[in-house]
C-alpha cells in the first residue's frame, strides 16, 4: 500500500471534525434535544462548513483579498440582518493599505481579530478603527493602513498573534441590508510588505488548505465551551423574557470595542407575545434581531424578524414599544417569531453619546393586545 500523503491525512482529520461536529456539538454533550434543535445545529455545522470552504481554505496573509463572511444562507456568531461583514487575512509581521467607500453605511468600522490565524477562532480582539478615526472624502471614500510604523490617523496596529481583521458595515434602511443583492460596498486590500510569487498547489499546499477547514469546524463547534460550564457576560440574561442594562462587550472575540449589546431569551406560549418597551439613544447605529439558540438570525429576508431606527413607529414621546409574536397582533413593530417557542433577542447600540436606557419586556396576552 503507498504511503499516506499528507492530503489524505489532512482530509481524514476534516472528516473526523465534521463527524466530532455531528456527534457532539449537535448531540446531548452540548444539550441539544428534540427535532427543532437538532436540526438547527446541523444546518448551523453546514453554514460553518460553506465559511471554511468558501473564505478560510485558501486564506493567505501575503495576497489577502476580502470575503464576505455571513450572508441570508451563511449565518453563524450571531449574524445581522442589517449589516454586511468582510474578513480578510492578515499577520502580523506585514503591512496592508486598504481602500473601500462607504457606500451610506451609518457605521463602518475594521477589527483586528486574535488568535486566528489558519482558520482558527479568535482568541481576543486586538483593536478597532472606526469611521470616525478615518478622514473620508466627500465621495466617502478612505484609505487605511494596517500594520507597520504607527500613524496619526487612518491606522490600524497588528500585534505578533492578529489573523484576521473583520469589518463591519451597517445600515439604518427599512429593509435588510444583508438580504440587498443590489448592495455593493468597494473595499480593497493589499499587502505592501514584499512578497515572492506563491507556491503552486502540491501536497503541502493543499493539506494545509484542508488543515485551515477542520480548524474552522473545530473552532466554532467542539472547541467552544459546554453550555452551562462558564459564566454570561452581564449584558447576558439568566431569566427568560428579562434584558440586563446595555453593557460594552469588553475585547472577547468577535464582539465590538464600540457596542452596547444586551441580550436575553424570549419564551412564548401559544397565545403570549412579549412586548418590549424602550427608547433608541443617540448613537450611530442601533437594531434588534431575533435568533436561534446557536446564534443565527431568523430569516429576515422573508419576514420581519429584525429592526432599527429606520422601520419602527414610535410613540408620540419618542419611546417604542416592540412585540414579539407568533403570528401578527395587528399593532406595530411586529418581530415574527417563525413559530419558535423560544430563541435569543439580541440588541446593539454603536457608540452612543448619551445614555442606553435599559429594554423593559412584559409578558403580555395576544389577545389583550388585540
Amino acid at each position: 500500500m503507498a504511503e499516506q500523503t499528507k492530503t489524505q491525512a489532512a482530509w481524514a482529520d476534516m472528516v473526523a471534525a465534521l463527524s466530532q461536529a455531528g456527534e457532539r456539538f449537535c448531540g446531548e454533550e452540548w444539550g441539544v434535544s428534540g427535532h427543532q434543535d437538532i436540526a438547527d445545529s446541523h444546518r448551523l455545522v453546514l453554514h460553518i462548513l460553506q465559511s471554511a470552504l468558501f473564505a478560510h481554505a485558501e486564506f493567505d496573509p501575503e495576497r489577502p483579498v476580502w470575503r464576505r463572511i455571513v450572508s441570508p444562507t451563511r449565518k453563524f456568531t450571531g449574524d445581522n440582518a442589517d449589516a454586511v461583514y468582510f474578513e480578510a487575512p492578515v499577520s502580523g509581521d506585514r503591512v496592508y493599505r486598504v481602500t473601500g467607500n462607504l457606500a451610506g453605511a451609518a457605521y463602518t468600522s475594521f477589527t483586528v481579530e486574535l488568535g486566528s490565524s489558519e482558520g482558527r477562532y479568535a482568541t481576543g480582539t486586538g483593536g478597532v478603527l472606526n469611521d470616525d478615526d478615518i478622514d473620508i472624502d466627500a465621495d466617502g471614500n478612505y484609505e487605511v493602513f494596517l500594520g507597520g510604523d504607527p500613524r496619526d490617523r487612518n491606522w490600524l496596529d497588528l500585534p505578533p498573534e492578529s489573523g484576521r481583521i473583520t469589518t463591519r458595515h451597517y445600515f439604518e434602511v427599512p429593509e435588510p441590508a444583508a438580504a440587498d443583492e443590489s448592495l455593493h460596498i468597494p473595499l480593497a486590500i493589499e499587502c505592501l510588505s514584499a512578497v515572492g510569487p506563491p507556491t503552486r498547489w502540491d501536497d503541502e499546499t493543499v493539506a494545509a488548505a484542508i488543515g485551515r477547514v477542520a480548524n474552522h469546524v473545530r473552532g466554532k463547534t467542539v472547541q467552544q465551551p459546554v453550555p452551562g460550564t462558564y459564566p454570561l457576560p452581564a449584558w447576558v440574561s439568566r431569566e427568560p423574557n428579562v434584558l440586563p442594562d446595555p453593557q460594552p462587550p469588553g475585547a472577547m472575540g468577535f464582539a465590538a470595542f464600540d457596542a452596547y449589546y444586551t441580550m436575553g431569551r424570549y419564551v412564548l406560549g401559544p397565545d403570549e407575545a412579549l412586548v418590549m418597551t424602550g427608547r433608541w439613544p443617540e448613537c450611530k447605529f442601533a437594531n434588534v434581531c431575533l435568533w436561534t439558540a446557536f446564534g443565527q438570525t431568523y430569516d429576515y429576508g422573508n419576514r420581519v424578524t429584525s429592526r432599527n431606527r429606520a422601520n419602527t413607529a414610535l410613540e408620540a414621546d419618542g419611546a417604542f414599544k416592540m412585540v414579539i409574536a407568533h403570528e401578527d397582533p395587528g399593532v406595530y413593530n411586529w418581530l415574527d417569531t417563525e413559530g419558535r417557542p423560544s430563541g435569543s433577542v439580541f440588541w446593539r447600540f454603536f457608540l452612543p453619546t448619551g445614555p442606553v436606557e435599559r429594554i423593559e419586556p412584559e409578558l403580555v396576552k395576544l389577545s389583550d393586545l388585540r
